[in-house]
């Protein structure tokens, strides 16, 4: 079994409590890696140690040397981008083919920081006392703390790392308890870049232990989260403790209409990878579907169709369109909400169970259901899976009425 250990301050070290916990490979239900499970003395060290290298060697390192560190971690990216793939779908059950992609893409943030480091600028402003003189100029914050959900996670570390990195901040990630070795072995392409210590440290663990220990730190200047409403809750509290800067990135169930004048090819090929696409596991996956009554029921036929012949397979297959769900949780919510949505009157139209011939993993049909209003459980809540509730509208003023009715707010099509 493969073991990832914490990154604290250039080492890899063992949590101060010895506990480990397990991750399961999605696609076959069985466990493949043990992480060390940090807690708060944990999040002291690394905290510390990225507190002491903002205030050491970081600060003193020229824009341009960071900027060879941001290269050096983007081309280690590309070099072992087929590596971080397999580790991510192995880890996660996302689809092998969209993992390799998105670990060598990815390296492109590392370099659009690498080239702005030495280009930030502060500004001169008028002012009507002539003996005065006023400008502003930016300076890094301190030590960021940066929690990454797993869907996503190359990605979403880069839009963290990269830029406090670029700015001359140090940072403590923390990994998502649910498929953490992918930022693991992307610590392990960081440690060779010789960046100095205590630069970037990465723990992984659970909430309060963990999560709330890093997030109310008294030397943590920022908080940096994507995840869901109830933890960010959480953190804006735990951020009153240490007046961080606090950005969320949150949940989403985001809405998409089809009018009547639509190419409706494109409009259901564009609805399906926006909803099946990486198993629905998306924040911004298009999962209310409304459809103008004119076209109603020959694009639920078509797309329909389309749903049934969706691949569904092993994630490290060429051919696999649609693998399994990352995990157990995830897909025992969505068969509950499915089922609820039908006893409150949605209409089943495709899916809505496990596909009998796959025995093993944690798989689910693509599943449409007709909705007759959007207060059904499987049109009001984020699922994180691949279920679309399909509604209709007449008119562009009701259509924009319906997609704004939902407490989430992310993304439209």
């Amino acid at each position: 079994m493969q073991e990832y250990n914490l990154y604290i301050n250039g080492k890899w070290t063992k949590s101060s409590n010895n506990k480990r916990f397990y991750s399961i490979d999605p696609s076959t239900e069985e466990k493949w890696a043990s992480f060390a499970q940090a807690n708060e003395e944990d999040v002291d060290k690394a905290v510390d140690a990225a507190h002491l290298a903002f205030c050491g060697e970081w600060s003193k390192i020229l824009p341009s040397q960071r900027g060879y560190y941001l290269r050096s971690i983007g081309d280690k990216l590309k070099e072992n981008a087929e590596l971080l793939g397999k580790i991510e779908t192995l880890d996660t059950g996302k689809m092998y083919k969209e993992t390799k992609f998105q670990a060598n893409y990815i390296a492109e943030y590392y370099y659009y920081y690498a080239g702005l480091v030495d280009k930030i600028e502060g500004s001169t402003l008028p002012i009507d006392k002539p003996e005065m003189q006023v400008f502003t100029t930016r300076e890094p914050i301190g030590v960021v703390a940066a929690i990454i959900p797993w869907n996503s996670q190359m990605l979403l570390t880069a839009i963290k790392l990269a830029p406090a990195l670029a700015m001359g901040n140090t940072i403590v990630i923390k990994a998502s308890e649910v498929a953490p070795a992918p930022i693991f072995e992307l610590a392990k392409l960081i440690d060779q870049t010789n960046i100095p210590k205590g630069v970037v440290n990465i723990l992984s663990g659970f909430g309060d232990e963990c999560g709330k220990a890093l997030t109310s730190h008294p030397k943590v200047e920022r908080v940096a989260f994507t995840g869901g409403v109830p933890t960010a809750r959480h953190i804006i509290k735990n951020s009153a403790e240490n007046l961080a800067q606090v950005s969320l990135e949150l949940g989403g169930k985001s809405p998409v209409a089809v009018f009547k004048d639509a190419n409706i090819e494109n409009a259901i090929n564009g609805v399906t990878a926006s909803i099946f696409g990486a198993s629905g596991q998306s924040c911004i996956a298009g999962s209310r579907l409304y459809l103008e009554k004119d076209i109603y029921n020959e694009f639920l036929t078509k797309i329909s169709e389309k749903a049934k012949n969706i691949i569904i397979g092993p994630p490290m297959n060429e051919t696999t369109q649609m693998g399994p769900l990352c995990t157990l949780k995830q897909l025992e919510n969505i068969q509950e909400k499915v089922r609820l949505t039908i006893e409150q009157g949605g209409n089943l139209i495709y899916g809505g169970e496990k596909p009998k011939e796959i025995n093993q993993g944690f798989y689910y049909k693509p599943t449409i259901i007709a909705c007759e209003n959007h207060d059904l459980p499987t049109a009001e809540n984020e699922l994180f899976g691949p279920v679309l509730s399909v509604m209709k509208f007449s008119g562009e003023e009701e259509a924009i009425k319906l997609m704004n009715d939902n407490s989430y707010g992310l993304a439209a099509g």
